[in-house]
């Protein structure tokens, strides 16, 4: 940052995906999980430090060189659904234009009439219909531009899908739809194997409900919580005092805002983040509790039966 100030954007983050698995990542905006993104991904600004290790079978990737994820990673062993998937497209070429050039870019495909058969091959994967491949991304609907960049994405038959944000701007329906697809490409078998692993990063904990498997909560650039989707909206509960506080949230249940507002990355307290917030804090907040733990929290939640 100007003057040498550095941000710890995102610090101690534990987690994994299994093939076959939806990993839903939730929190505020401004939590840090997009640029924990990015740092998969190797998109980092150039002024951004990464340290740890986050590996895809034998590559890791926060040490992979750029050659290594262009030409390796990028498309090939992850796929990306993006943000806002209508920016994300080239506004002055055609959805099929699109789809073409990556399918010669990820694949071995050649040829123009193969490459051209493979391309609807992907959209159709995507539920994208051939019949729109012909128009400009600004001619499709918000669900019809999520739907491109999933065939996009899914080119390169990539084992491990990272969805960002893949439902920002659509209504319910459109939601519902989006998340049930994404959920159909991990739950696909392909070629005898155990589909894809799938990391959503969200802040919609209703779509979250709907598809994911385990759920890691973020706040202030730590994962605070890990726990199983069933346990997490339902039965017990979540255990976190933040993560309780944004189901009550929600307009279906409580609809009772967390008091205050989500601190500075660069101004965070010694001690746990979420402690001036919390209900439950005490003296003890003034330290940082245990991160890799599945609730960082030094006055967790207890449920009745783990009480009893």
């Amino acid at each position: 940052m100007p003057g040498g100030r550095g941000i710890a954007a995102v610090t101690d983050v534990h987690f994994d995906v299994a093939a076959g698995e939806c990993l839903a990542l939730i929190g505020e905006s401004g939590c840090g999980k997009s640029v924990l993104a990015s740092a998969l991904l190797g998109l980092l600004p150039a002024n951004a430090q990464a340290a740890g290790e986050a590996r895809l079978g034998d590559l890791d990737l926060l040490t992979a060189d750029e050659p290594t994820l262009a030409r390796t990673v990028r498309g090939r062993l992850i796929g990306l659904i993006p943000q806002s998937p209508a920016a994300h497209l080239t506004p002055v070429r055609t959805v099929r234009s699109q789809l073409e050039e990556t399918v010669a870019a990820l694949t071995r495909t050649r040829g123009r009439a193969a490459v051209r058969a493979a391309a609807e091959t992907a959209a159709e994967r995507a539920a994208f219909p051939t019949g729109h491949l012909d128009r400009h991304p600004h001619e499709l609907s918000g669900g019809l531009a999520q739907r491109a960049a999933t065939a996009l994405a899914l080119v390169g038959d990539a084992p491990l899908l990272l969805a960002d944000e893949p439902t920002t701007g659509l209504d319910r329906d459109l939601v519902d739809h989006t998340v049930d697809e994404l959920r159909r490409l991990v739950d696909a078998d392909d070629e005898g194997g155990s589909g894809r692993a799938l990391l959503v990063i969200t802040h919609d904990l209703t779509a979250a409900e709907r598809i994911a498997d385990r759920v890691a909560v973020m706040y202030a650039g730590r994962i605070v919580e890990l726990t199983d989707a069933e346990t997490f909206f339902g039965a017990p509960g979540p255990r976190h005092p933040y993560s309780i506080g944004l189901l009550r949230a929600l307009p279906e249940r409580a609809f009772t805002p967390i008091p205050g507002m989500p601190p500075e990355l660069g101004d965070l307290p010694d001690g746990c983040a979420f402690a001036p917030r919390c209900e439950r804090a005490s003296g003890a907040c003034a330290t940082l509790p245990p991160t890799a733990a599945e609730v960082a929290c030094h006055h967790p939640h207890v449920p009745e039966d783990i009480r009893a």
